[in-house]
């Protein structure tokens, strides 16, 4: 890294970033002006000097990636990149916050802007996030390139981000930085920018602490610098802050880092430097004129450019083809030398399943047994070991349930440092693919997004149902960025039993159900469980998806043998049907469905004519077209049961007018998990009894 000397440019450039961040927020009509006013020298000083990136190509491999973690502040970014030259124009920062076609939006949004790695706004998860990242890094870089040192590799790069008092104070940027200290994830540097501001004032009313002794308590390297001069002045140092990067680079070559930059929030804006108002509100007219006459722009006109800054700022772009080209020619060097990790990297990038995949699964497949009783998380974990030997790209682990979810892949050396091994986890290297991510489920959400995004390998994640209420945030963002991250919910309903209410779901199925562009899949046993995971990787979306599985065993049933495997995909499919149009159709999913099957039989001995439908997906059979849904819910026939042991609210849209839930709508019960489901009513006698109540409101 060669020393960095300030120029007159530089200096204009980043008075041009703060204009343009004050006029587009002005010209948007509300914003965050204030920290990308004050965040402009941080930000300049990181993408000329620090990140690597080739602005001509914003996917090319070898890049270094940024994740600004304060969304908020999301002009810090994008000024930037219009700076660098991916592609953002002027015109963009006019139509900041603008309708459906802006490519500068409030928050940055993954998929939306070249050059913006992730989406965020929800405070702490971008730093979580990131630490993914660098786990992604380091994984990726083992499945191809393990031998090389990770400087030499081509498939080594650096993940810095920049995180605000907001992403401090939400507890999931702690949950994550103790992982991140763990697994002594060096090429992770984040710049903590301390204004001391929020939007109800000093942040000395909740922040009270001593941030950097925490990070250091975790075992991260911390330092500090400060814009802010001893006798009160201000001078924006980025030579200084230069050399106080360099120096963490050199000085901690095995542990993340924080650098923490003491700043004035929306600096040197008139009236507004150090005020609350600046964070989240348009500075003024005032304001910005008093701005842009300090820093020698005109205070009547919107949106200057100086050029020639700009062009000194673009030639970034002239570097990043540089390091590009040097990145290629050790690119070909690796291919050449190995032509099997060569194509195993071919097919991660292109998304493509291994050779054996579907064999593999259907070789498990043969050994199910019709009858027999399977927990659908033990299905589950045979699933996974089954794929994970064919599939190198497969890894993952549990928020400390592996044993409870069957998460664990067998004679997998544990992701971590080896000092890390434990009696119970003897195995312990930085390539290994078992995840372990001790009780932090959020954290395991966002470092598993992180993962996603940060290379080409296929992650997972296990915690029990109930608690993917406190993953939830880091879900909604997955689903929000189409990314394919997986869920492995188990115990998921009142027959976990003895643990009691706290741990019995009854809401989360709707409540997931619920949140756009997740695929919730609850199957009926181990040939809809493994029917399920074939379809989640072969699926052409890249939706997240959650296995919800059960803790009790069920019956492998002999019609799921030989429907599952067309069925399942297809979200709904008929499982037991009748001659001619059937009087009532029973629909089930999960451990239910065995309860539907079982109050056909007895309807049938009573001349009733009942379909049972097992519906693993809605979101899947939503998918398909209307001639197969008429197939399988005739609208002709009226009188419907869902049985699903849980609320019943997701159900009314397909029992219509004259259908009847058995549901639980209350929490759960201590005791027996086999008698909770009793005395909630989940059993075929209700099932029956319901379809005889829809069958007489139809009739009558």
């Amino acid at each position: 890294m060669t020393e960095f000397k300030e120029t007159e440019l530089d200096e204009r450039a980043i008075k041009m970033a703060k204009v343009l961040s004050a006029d587009a927020v002005e010209n948007a009509g509300s914003g965050h002006p204030g920290s990308p006013v004050s965040l402009a020298p941080i930000a300049y000083t990181l993408y000329q000097h620090f990140i690597k990136h080739d602005p001509n190509d914003p996917n090319w491999e070898g890049r270094d990636r940024f994740i600004l973690s304060g969304g908020h502040a999301s002009l810090t970014q994008y000024v930037q990149l219009y700076f660098s030259g991916y592609g953002l124009t002027l015109d963009d920062l006019k139509h900041f916050r603008g309708g459906a076609d802006t490519r500068t939006p409030g928050h940055p949004e993954y998929g939306l802007t070249p050059g913006i790695e992730m989406t965020t706004g929800p405070l702490g998860q971008g730093f979580a996030s990131a630490i993914g990242f660098a786990y992604g890094e380091r994984f990726q870089r083992g499945l191809l390139d393990p031998e090389t040192p990770k400087e030499e590799s081509p498939f080594y790069h650096k993940i810095w981000a920049i995180c605000g008092e907001g992403d401090i104070e939400e507890g999931i940027s702690g949950e994550a930085a103790a992982l991140a200290a763990n697994q002594k994830l060096g090429n992770l540097t984040v710049i903590f920018d301390a204004n001391r501001i929020q939007i109800e004032g000093d942040t000395n009313l909740v922040l009270a602490e001593d941030v950097l002794k925490r990070f250091q308590a975790y075992g991260w390297y911390t330092d500090e610098f400060s814009f802010i001069q001893p006798d009160g002045s201000y001078k924006e140092d980025i030579e200084g802050l230069a050399d106080v990067i360099a120096k963490a680079e050199a000085a901690a070559p095995d542990q993340p880092k924080l650098i923490k930059v003491h700043s004035l929030i929306a600096w040197p804006t008139p009236g507004k430097t150090n005020d609350p108002s600046s964070h989240g509100s348009k500075l003024g007219a005032e304001a910005v004129a008093g701005l842009k006459k300090l820093l020698g722009y005109d205070p009547e006109k919107s949106f200057q450019v100086d050029e020639e800054a700009l062009a000194h700022a673009r030639k970034v772009a002239e570097r990043g083809l540089a390091a590009h080209a040097a990145w290629d020619e050790k690119y070909e060097a690796w291919r050449a030398a190995n032509p099997d990790k060569a194509a195993l990297y071919d097919r991660l990038k292109a998304g493509e399943l291994p050779e054996g995949f579907d064999k593999a699964l259907d070789d498990l497949e043969a050994t199910f047994e019709v009858g027999k009783n399977v927990a659908t998380r033990g299905a589950s974990g045979s699933v996974l070991n089954a794929i994970a030997a064919v599939m190198p790209e497969l890894w993952g682990g549990s928020a400390d349930l592996g044993g409870s979810n069957k998460t664990d892949l067998k004679g997998a050396a544990t992701f971590a440092p080896e000092e890390c091994a434990t009696k119970q986890w003897p195995v312990c290297n930085e390539f290994g693919r078992q995840l372990h991510f001790g009780v932090r489920e959020f954290a395991m959400g966002c470092i598993t997004n992180g993962i996603l995004l940060g290379s080409h390998t296929r992650p997972f994640g296990g915690t029990f149902f109930m608690f993917s209420d406190y993953e939830r945030s880091a879900v909604r963002l997955a689903a929000l960025m189409e990314i394919p991250n997986l869920y492995v919910w188990t115990h998921d309903s009142v027959a976990v039993g003895e643990d009691g209410p706290t741990h019995q779901p009854v809401e989360h199925l709707a409540s997931f159900r619920a949140l756009p562009q997740l695929e919730v899949v609850r199957p009926a046993d181990a040939f809809e469980t493994a029917e399920a995971y074939r379809y989640f990787f072969e699926k052409k979306n890249t939706l997240p998806t959650a296995m919800v599985l059960s803790r009790q065993g069920l019956p492998v049933l002999a019609e799921t043998a030989a429907k599952a495997k067309d069925g399942v995909k297809k979200g709904a499919y008929v499982l037991v049907d009748t001659e001619g149009t059937p009087d009532v159709i029973l629909m089930a999913t999960g451990s239910e469905v065995q309860l539907a099957v079982k109050a056909a039989a007895t309807l049938a001995e009573e001349g009733i004519k009942a379909r049972v439908v097992s519906m693993p997906s809605f979101e899947w059979f939503e998918e398909q077209d209307a001639e197969y849904k008429e197939a399988v819910l005739p609208a002709a026939v009226k009188a419907r049961v869902s049985v699903e042991a849980g609320i019943a609210m997701p159900w009314y849209k397909y029992l219509g007018s004259y259908g009847k839930p058995v549901s639980i709508e209350q929490f759960g019960l201590q005791g027996d998990g086999a008698q909770n489901l009793i005395d909630l009513g989940i059993t075929a006698e209700h099932v029956v009894e319901a379809a005889k109540a829809s069958l007489a409101e139809v009739q009558a």
